[in-house]
């Protein structure tokens, strides 16, 4: 069952609660794609009863209260009161019928209705509701329709305002967008109207409970067999890394896997505005972001934190995203002994990610030349990783860069690794090659210093994973 808070919220683990799905499976359904999973259907006479019953049950019991309470206490308590309304309005159920009407009114009452089938989904990586009858999934990289419907506009909007509830944020007219965080890590966006002019729109973006690592990546073709030796290099040299790539391109992912080839005797400060960095080094300081609350006060920004980590004595600060300003900091961070640091940033290659760090260095209000600006990013960052998410669906690693100085004013970089595609055109399977660029990568020397200059080299001449 999917709960909701902010890191300080006291809401019950949502693993100990029933799941209430079955792994779906993708159909086709007058030419389009379906992904169907196991739902409730219920007769017209059945689901009025079920909606009579959860307005009774909404009146006369606190849902503050009935989060905390235990699964087992919940359930019985709803048991008991269908039971007891279906002997007050002389309503037969079956076996099957009282538990299907359990099942919908406890994931309406603390957890996200229909969507409960959807989250508890092992295959399913965002959920995206457009209207009441118009949920989709992206399943293996791919959008599809689901079976999946709210009963109205209306309720969906009353699982909107139970995820703002339990953050202590509202939405209403007044304040149509929020973001949050499931129990679980998953980050939700909901705009209701009059900003959204079809309904309310939720958008999910699940949180990954396996921890996928390099070894994974290269085996599933994320990467070749070469650019994860190459970032293994990079992560041991102490070397300073951008991810860049759009969104859902799997930054995040890739940010999580080189973050475990950080030393254990290392001090690590992690800095995200929605907490999805998993570490598992024993010496890990997690920072996580805060916006206003109703009054507009409280606000505590990625900037301010890692201005703050420069205090708290960090070997690598790791900032789940740069957005803006932050990134003078980040870079500042990176100039100033805390070597191997690393972030993402929204990008649609390496050359492009170069010029948004220039743009968010200008966002910061100092009037910098643009030499200035490059020298300080040529000095600051070794290494740009871009991801991509193709066609297909699958994420790829699809060019590694290296930063190599300033010259004539221009910052001075190479591609180590690139993916070349291939001439066939396949939407469904893209071909193409990881490519070794170079045979003299800049950072060789670095690689000297670590005692990895063999390891570098034959990372290199691996051209395919």
């Amino acid at each position: 069952m999917a709960r909701f808070g902010n890191i300080d919220d006291p809401i019950a683990d949502p693993s100990s609660l029933p799941k209430t799905s079955s792994v779906g499976k993708l159909t086709e359904e007058n030419g389009l794609s379906l992904y169907q999973v196991k739902v409730s259907h219920m007769s017209p006479a059945l689901a009025a009863f079920r909606d009579r019953l959860f307005e009774r049950m909404v009146s006369q019991i606190d849902l503050a209260t009935a989060s905390r309470l235990t699964p087992q206490e919940l359930r019985a308590q709803v048991e008991r009161f269908t039971l007891d309304y279906a002997q007050e309005t002389q309503t037969r159920l079956s076996h099957p019928e009282q538990q299907s009407v359990c099942e919908d009114i406890v994931n309406d009452m603390v957890g996200l209705g229909p969507l409960e089938v959807l989250i508890n989904d092992p295959n399913v990586t965002d959920i995206l509701i457009n209207a009441y009858d118009q949920v989709y999934v992206e399943y293996r990289g791919k959008l599809n329709l689901t079976n999946v419907r709210f009963r109205s506009d209306r309720h969906v909007l009353q699982v909107a305002q139970r995820i703002a509830n339990f953050i202590g944020r509202r939405v209403d007219e007044t304040s149509p967008m929020v973001d949050a965080r499931l129990k679980d890590g998953s980050r939700v966006n909901v705009i209701i109207p009059p900003i959204a002019l079809n309904g309310v729109s939720i958008s999910i973006r699940k949180f990954s409970k396996s921890l996928i690592d390099l070894e994974k990546m290269s085996h599933q073709g994320n990467l070749s067999s070469g650019m994860r030796d190459f970032l293994k290099v990079v992560a041991k040299c102490r070397l300073n890394v951008i991810i860049s790539g759009g969104t859902g391109s799997g930054k995040t992912t890739l940010l999580n896997a080189m973050s475990q080839l950080i030393d254990s005797r290392e001090r690590i400060v992690t800095i995200e505005d929605s907490a999805e960095l998993k570490l598992a080094q024993p010496h890990v300081v997690r920072l996580e972001s805060r916006t206003a609350n109703i009054e507009g006060i409280g606000e505590i920004t990625i900037r301010d934190l890692v201005r703050n980590a420069l205090r708290m004595r960090p070997d690598r600060i790791v900032v789940g995203e740069c957005r803006g300003s932050e990134a003078f900091d980040m870079l500042q961070a990176m100039n100033t002994g805390h070597d191997g640091s690393m972030s993402t940033i929204h990008a649609n290659n390496t050359a492009e990610a170069l010029h948004r760090m220039e743009n968010m260095i200008l966002m910061t209000g100092h009037a910098l030349p643009t030499s200035v600006i490059r020298s300080y990013i040529a000095d600051a960052v070794n290494v740009i990783v871009h991801t991509s998410r193709m066609r297909d669906g699958k994420r790829r690693v699809t060019q590694i860069t290296e930063l190599c100085g300033l010259e004539n004013g221009e910052i001075q970089h190479q591609d180590v690794f690139s993916f070349e595609y291939g001439d066939e055109e396949d939407h469904e399977n893209i071909s193409g090659t990881f490519t070794c660029r170079t045979s003299t990568p800049h950072l060789l020397k670095r690689a000297k210093e670590f005692n990895l200059e063999q390891e570098l080299l034959n990372s290199l001449r691996s051209e395919k994973g």
